[in-house]
């Protein structure tokens, strides 16, 4: 069987993605079209064949976009897949469009809302439309959290059928239930993802600023490529002794491993890998209180919530964090840990996709 995957991330298709597409690999012949970067080579390693496929993953160009779809139709009239999987917003409307023009089945992955879609206006009606189109023959749609499921079904987005999927999953080999070390010589907290407005940096930063002059014992350590320009900003918090920005890092477990606790404020997720990794590996959570966020924590027990969109309200409970003894907070981490391999075995999510690949081969 011949699949293709549509992405426009390397490193998320390799980090969150990597143990299906072995899996495809095993009996299938698998392309990844998606811009190139670093993960590609391991991903070729997998056995993968990889084509080039460069463009702006954000903002809306009518020009750019139309041309995308005339590119993607070129290459899987050539290649002439089984299948087609695709993930996040352009590869799953643009390659769902060019598929559907082709009678290729293909299966899409909702990966979050977007900003657009969220704050709605002109572009959001753009988006939703366009999503109609690219979703309308999809032969199956997966979704990370049951907000985003209903919103599409709601508004009609997606007609056909859907899956609720727990996010990526988790692979629980690779994010191992690591010891949980002293808190006595300070309490290190961690964000990891990227730099920008909608993740909750600006909140995080001036969460921080609050909490360390109360509590001089505390870090941040952040780690994420910068989508935006919080470069001075970053530089100046820096300049405290209390942040470190550590830039994109191919691995992030050992980031994990040090700290004692992830924080994210983020505005929306599909579904937060780095929660659940986190949680993985023994380290309670901190998140605002969205869906992609809520569904990877119980309050008080495996981590704490915090209002989207106020400082205030994050600082509050990253001190409720700060306050627990070590052996709570260890208590925590165990939690959370036990809710991963219950809720969020990656082989879940790998199950879910062979079963729908298995329904396209032989229809019921």
């Amino acid at each position: 069987m011949k699949i293709v995957v549509l992405a426009n991330f390397a490193m998320g298709l390799y980090k969150f993605r990597k143990e299906l597409i072995e899996e495809l690999c095993k009996d299938n012949e698998v392309y990844i079209v998606l811009p190139d970067g670093e993960f590609i080579e391991e991903l070729k390693k997998i056995g993968c064949k990889f084509i080039p496929f460069e463009f702006n993953r954000r903002g809306i160009n009518p020009i750019a976009d139309f041309n995308q779809i005339i590119r993607y139709k070129k290459i899987l009239k050539s290649l002439k897949p089984d299948v087609v999987l695709s993930y996040t917003i352009k590869p799953n409307v643009y390659g769902g469009i060019a598929s559907s023009s082709l009678k290729i089945p293909y299966i899409a992955n909702v990966t979050g809302l977007g900003t657009s879609i969220e704050n709605g206006g002109l572009l959001g009606f753009i988006s939703t439309t366009l999503y109609k189109i690219g979703l309308k023959k999809a032969s199956c749609v997966f979704f990370q959290n049951e907000n985003n499921k209903k919103l599409f079904e709601d508004k009609k987005i997606v007609s056909g059928k859907t899956r609720l999927i727990p996010g990526s999953g988790v692979n629980l080999s690779n994010h191992n239930l690591e010891e949980y070390e002293s808190d006595a010589e300070g309490i290190r907290f961690l964000f990891i993802g990227r730099i920008m407005k909608d993740k909750g940096i600006g909140e995080l930063l001036d969460a921080f600023d609050v909490i360390s002059a109360k509590y001089p014992n505390v870090s941040l350590d952040i780690v994420g490529g910068c989508d935006e320009d919080y470069s001075a900003v970053l530089e100046e918090k820096a300049e405290s002794g209390f942040i470190t920005y550590h830039g994109q890092q191919k691995q992030v477990h050992e980031f994990i491993k040090n700290s004692h606790c992830t924080v994210l404020p983020s505005y929306h997720e599909g579904l937060a890998n780095v929660l659940l990794e986190s949680a993985s590996t023994g380290r309670p959570v901190i998140a605002s209180r969205v869906p992609g966020c809520i569904e990877t924590f119980d309050e008080g027990i495996t981590g704490f919530g915090c209002e989207v969109k106020s400082y205030e309200s994050l600082a509050k409970a990253m001190e409720k964090f700060i306050v627990l003894s070590l052996d709570e907070k260890k208590q925590m981490g165990l939690n959370g840990r036990k809710k991963v391999e219950k809720e969020f075995d990656r082989s879940i999510v790998i199950d879910a996709y062979i079963d729908e690949i298995n329904n396209i081969k032989k229809p019921i």
